[in-house]
């Protein structure tokens, strides 16, 4: 056991015992728990309901495309090397823009905008550029101070140092760069081989294009990784200096992913290497400055997110951690989920479902769910635990009209052996998270989650493991 910088704590034996499959709360209820009884009219309803607050909105733009498969990759994503397959898609996502935006009263301004993928890449500057024209053509982008938040998800085998500044003359000023290890035995065991020179070039652009952030994903748990290997990444990651770093353990969920079953779990890390992995990780990277915001996420101290943390400002949604937790997300592309108001939904997963809704006439929502009231209430506690590790039952109370310990007298019982084994810090106004439990906030999230209990068949084949 051993203290990180930054107030984290890594215990490997604690960590082993809570190493269980655990959903990620970028929503809840988790997407499992969407149902295709949320259709069109039920999206419509959310979305007039939702201009009565007036919030503003951020855009999910996903973009399916990849020229090759990653064999990690659990994304939705469309393998192909033909553009033409690209075009016919954006005429399609146009119709779904054109059908989408009068949903909402002219005046709610974008304040966000994010295109994943897939590869959003895989889209040439003139195929992007009418892509955003189409999208500010529908929907009214802020233009006040601070404008736009536009990020991009980018392969940097696929992108040089003009496309990325292209990217910068189109709008975007967020950047997330896709890594995952450089070792060459492990990028050749999950067919991505890319070296450090095509990632430097594209974070140089980044910069030369006065982007915002730059953020770099590693994945951890992935097949043949050793430590020495990860760790020179690591070092290799530090010397590029990006100003956030997401460590994402893999999850081996081949029944799920078709592109896995290329990968022998024989070469897989055991449950103790990749503790170990992911332990070099928070040392190395808090070691080098970098505060852990909480699930996976790292970012340097004058980060946007790290202040929003420390102001209580801090929001987690699709796309992980957020300072514009106040938006309404409208999910357009192929298996776009979007969150308006008190509700989810998602779109169709595949190309045949997407294009059949849109042909006739309907948007391509496929499935979804609305929350109850007790959902609304057990979201919120959970936002706070994820986002802050500390919860004001009092206050929360108050602001949610409830008793606290009588409405959740069940997750308090729950929160009792995570306080026994130092997660948690109980008191009768306070519920905090500990230096210990930071790392586990999947585990302590999980106590509030009301699906869970009624879980009658296991939950590995849903959850990738909290650690």
């Amino acid at each position: 056991m051993h203290t990180i910088p930054g107030s984290v704590e890594f215990d490997p034996s604690l960590m082993a015992r809570y190493d269980v499959p655990a959903p990620r709360y970028t929503s809840y209820p988790t997407a499992p728990q969407f149902h295709a009884g949320f259709g069109e009219a039920q999206l419509r309803e959310a979305a007039v309901a939702s201009n009565e607050t007036g919030a503003p909105l951020s855009l999910y733009v996903h973009m399916p495309f990849c020229w090759s498969p990653c064999f990690y990759c659990g994304c939705t994503r469309v393998i192909t090397r033909d553009v033409r397959r690209a075009d016919q898609y954006l005429e399609y996502l146009q119709r779904e823009i054109a059908m989408t935006a009068p949903l909402f009263d002219a005046g709610r301004t974008v304040r966000q905008l994010h295109f994943g993928g897939g590869t959003p890449n895989f889209l040439d500057i003139p195929r992007l550029g009418d892509l955003m024209r189409e999208l500010g053509e529908h929907f009214r982008f802020a233009k006040d101070r601070g404008g736009v938040e536009a990020g991009i998800e980018v392969d940097p085998r696929f992108a040089d140092f003009d496309y990325v500044c292209e990217l910068g003359a189109l709008g975007f000023n967020r950047i997330s760069i896709g890594v995952q290890d450089f070792d060459p035995v492990v990028q050749a065991a999950v067919n991505r081989v890319q070296t450090v020179a095509q990632t430097f070039e594209v974070l140089e652009a980044a910069r030369a294009a006065d982007f915002d952030s730059v953020n770099l994903d590693l994945i951890y748990g992935l097949p043949r990784q050793t430590l020495a290997g990860f760790g020179q990444t690591l070092d290799q990651v530090l010397g590029l200096a990006p100003d956030r770093v997401a460590v994402y353990g893999y999850a081996h969920l081949p029944r799920l992913f078709k592109a896995q079953r290329q990968i022998d779990a024989a070469d897989l890390p055991d449950a103790a290497m990749r503790l170990r992995l992911f332990g070099l990780a928070v040392e190395k990277l808090c070691g080098a400055g970098y505060v852990y915001i909480g699930m996976d996420h790292f970012a340097r101290p004058d980060d946007e997110l790290v202040r929003a943390q420390r102001q209580g400002t801090l929001q987690r949604n699709f796309q992980g951690y957020s300072t514009q937790g106040d938006c309404d997300i409208v999910g357009l592309g192929m298996s776009a989920i979007g969150r308006i108001g008190d509700s989810y939904s998602q779109n169709a997963r595949d190309l045949p479902g997407y294009y059949l809704a849109l042909d006739n006439g309907r948007l391509p929502v496929a499935r979804g769910i609305a929350l109850d009231a007790d959902d609304v209430v057990r979201r919120a506690a959970i936002n706070e635990l994820m986002c802050h590790g500390v919860l004001d039952m009092h206050a929360f109370g108050e602001r949610h009209g409830i008793v606290f310990a009588a409405c959740f007298a069940e997750e308090l019982e729950r929160l009792r052996q995570l306080e026994t084994d130092g997660l948690v810090e109980l008191d009768p106004e306070t519920l905090r998270v500990t230096s210990r439990g930071r790392l586990l906030l999947r585990n302590v999230a999980m106590c509030f989650d009301a699906y869970l209990s009624r879980e009658t068949q296991p939950l590995q084949p849903r959850y990738a493991r909290s650690v």
